[in-house]
């Protein structure tokens, strides 16, 4: 039954206009560095020069040069190698977090959104209640008390971020549920769940995904956070927020020892808030032509 409303729209996306919706510089910037993270988590070790962890504690701390295009560390790990390990951890970790949110948000807005009544009302009362929340002070409690390490982390920043999702899912659901082809599948008498998963989803399910680009970027930086506190992962694990913390007093020996993590984490940040900024540009712009 959403059908007809997709492509009712496809006509007037594919007239002229849509040659201006074609990604910016910026934006095809942003892509280039997301698909460079994700070889990087794919293939890691593979394409690393040095394992990650191998150490040449004779050699110590090295700046950029010869075998070691970014230097070594105290302990004479390779930065270069240990930047390119660590975006394992680094497109995992946030990617978990991003799919449990968005599960956990769609479910829980379509209800609240097309159903309503009083499953509405608890639901946006403990999404506000979680809104209201200082997150990552919350989560830096919780993961030091209720210890786990990174798997408690990634756990409770899910929990944290999913009403973040129901909220945005059950206005859109709202938008929804007034549409025409939402009164027709009513009239044929389908169900509720019917309904809900299967003609309303797919119409919320796009901007579920451009913010969970955003919601990715919040992630990375939650759980770099947390490991540049020594919270989450374990001392000398290759992870960039944990690479910066340890790494910080050797900024005279090899000041990539620092920046190289640090740089890495900033442009994958960006990146996904520069494509989601975007994606969002292209739902709305679609959302006014209809």
């Amino acid at each position: 039954m959403s059908a007809p409303a997709t492509v009712a729209a496809a006509p007037a996306a594919a007239t002229a206009p849509g040659r201006r919706r074609r990604p910016p510089l910026p934006v095809l910037l942003a892509i280039a560095v997301l698909a460079v993270a994700a070889i990087c988590a794919l293939l890691g070790t593979a394409i690393a020069p040095h394992g990650a962890d191998a150490q040449d504690l004779a050699a110590g701390v090295r700046g950029p040069g010869g075998s070691h295009l970014l230097g070594t560390d105290d302990s004479g790990r390779d930065i270069l190698s240990r930047v390119i390990a660590g975006a394992r951890m680094a497109v995992v970790g946030p990617a978990l977090i991003v799919l449990g949110a968005a599960l956990i948000g769609t479910v829980l807005g379509l209800v609240a959104g097309y159903v309503g009544g009083w499953r509405d009302t608890l639901i946006m009362r403990v999404a506000d209640a979680v809104y209201a929340l200082p997150s990552l002070v919350v989560v830096i409690v919780l993961v030091g008390v209720v210890g786990g390490g990174y798997a408690a982390a990634v756990a409770i920043l899910i929990l944290f971020i999913g009403p973040f999702d129901a909220r945005l899912v059950r206005g859109v659901t709202l938008e929804q549920r007034g549409l025409p082809y939402v009164d027709a599948a009513r009239t044929l008498g389908l169900s509720r769940r019917r309904i809900m998963f299967r003609h309303v989803w797919p119409n919320v399910l796009p901007v579920v995904v451009a913010n969970s680009f955003l919601n990715f970027a919040y992630a990375l930086v939650a759980l770099s956070a947390l490991s540049f506190l020594g919270i989450g992962v374990d001392p000398g694990e290759a992870d960039w927020g944990r690479m910066l913390s340890d790494n910080l007093s050797l900024i005279e020996d090899n000041p990539m020892a620092p920046l190289a993590p640090g740089i890495a984490l900033v442009l994958l940040a960006v990146a996904m808030n520069l494509v989601g900024d975007w994606l969002y540009e292209q739902l709305s712009d679609r959302g006014r032509a209809r």
